[in-house]
C-alpha cells in the first residue's frame, strides 16, 4: 500500500477521519510505537512502510518498556486529544498497519509487544478479542443501577480504584491485562496507593473510600444501601468481563465480610 492509501484506511477505521487528523494520528501512534520497539523490529517497519513514514518510525534511541497506558498517554499528549480519542485512533493505525505490512512483519510485531496491547495487536492481526468494551462495561454498570452513563462511569471508576488499593499489585496487572484499556486508569490509579500485597481493610473502610471517590456524603445506611449496592454492580459486571479464574483470583483475596458484596459468578 503506499502512503495516501494507508492514510485513507486509517481514516475509515477511525471512523472518517479527514486526510490531515488521520495523518497525526499515523505519525503520533507510530513515533510512540517506535519508542518501544527494539531496533530490529523498528528497521522491519522501515523496510516495508512508505518513504513518507520513515522519518515517524526512525529512532536511534534504545527501546523503553512502557505498558498500553503509558503508550496511549504518550499518543494523547501528542495529538492533544483524552484517551478515548488516542485508543480510536491506535486501533485504526494497527488496522492499516495490518494490511500494509507483511504477514511475517505483523507476527514479530505482535511478538515484540507485551500481553496488554492484545487489544491493538488483535487490530492488526485481523482478529477479534475477547475483551468487553469499557462502554458495554459501563451501560451494564448503569443499567444494573438506573444511572446514565456518566454517572455509572463515575460509581465504576471509584469502585475499581478501591478494589484495586484493596487486592495485591500482582492480582491487579492480572485483571488488567483482561480489561479495556480505557477501564484501567482507575486500577492504575488504586495500585499506586497500595501497599504490594495490598491494602487491608474492613468492608466498611471499603465503602467510605468509594464513597468518598464518588463524592457522595452518606450515612451509615446509606453505606450499606446506595454504597453497597453500587460495589454489587461493578463487581457483577467485572465477573462478566474476565475470566473465571481471574474473578476468583480477585474475589479470592477479598476475606468473608466481603460476601454481601460479591454477587455470585
Amino acid at each position: 500500500m503506499d502512503y495516501q492509501e494507508i492514510i485513507e484506511l486509517i481514516g475509515r477505521e477511525a471512523g472518517g477521519l479527514p486526510d490531515d487528523e488521520a495523518e497525526r494520528a499515523a505519525e503520533a501512534v507510530l513515533r510512540v510505537l517506535a519508542a518501544r520497539l527494539p531496533r530490529g523490529e523498528e528497521r522491519r517497519l522501515l523496510q516495508e512502510l512508505p518513504a513518507e513514514m520513515k522519518p515517524w518510525v526512525y529512532t536511534e534511541q534504545d527501546a523503553e518498556a512502557f505498558d498500553i497506558d503509558e503508550f496511549l498517554d504518550r499518543i494523547a499528549k501528542r495529538e492533544d486529544v483524552d484517551i478515548e480519542t488516542a485508543l480510536a485512533h491506535a486501533r485504526a493505525v494497527f488496522a492499516a498497519l495490518g494490511q500494509a505490512l507483511s504477514p511475517e512483519a505483523v507476527t514479530h510485531l505482535a511478538a515484540s509487544l507485551p500481553q496488554t496491547f492484545d487489544p491493538l495487536v488483535a487490530e492488526a492481526q485481523g482478529r477479534l478479542v475477547d475483551i468487553m468494551p469499557a462502554s458495554q462495561f459501563w451501560a451494564q454498570v448503569g443499567q444494573r443501577l438506573s444511572l446514565d452513563d456518566t454517572a455509572a462511569r463515575h460509581v465504576t471508576e471509584a469502585v475499581l480504584e478501591t478494589l484495586a488499593e484493596r487486592i495485591a499489585a500482582g492480582q491487579d496487572e492480572d485483571l488488567i491485562a483482561q480489561l479495556d484499556p480505557l477501564l484501567h486508569p482507575p486500577l492504575r490509579r488504586g495500585m499506586s496507593s497500595a501497599k504490594p500485597g495490598g491494602r487491608r481493610m474492613s468492608l466498611e473502610e471499603f465503602l467510605r473510600r468509594v464513597a468518598a471517590r464518588e463524592g457522595a456524603d452518606v450515612d451509615e445506611a446509606g453505606l450499606i444501601g446506595q454504597i453497597s449496592g453500587h460495589v454489587r454492580a461493578v463487581l457483577a459486571t467485572l465477573a462478566e468481563a474476565v475470566s473465571d479464574k481471574e474473578w476468583f483470583d480477585v474475589t479470592g483475596e477479598l476475606p468473608a465480610e466481603y460476601s454481601s458484596v460479591i454477587p455470585p459468578r
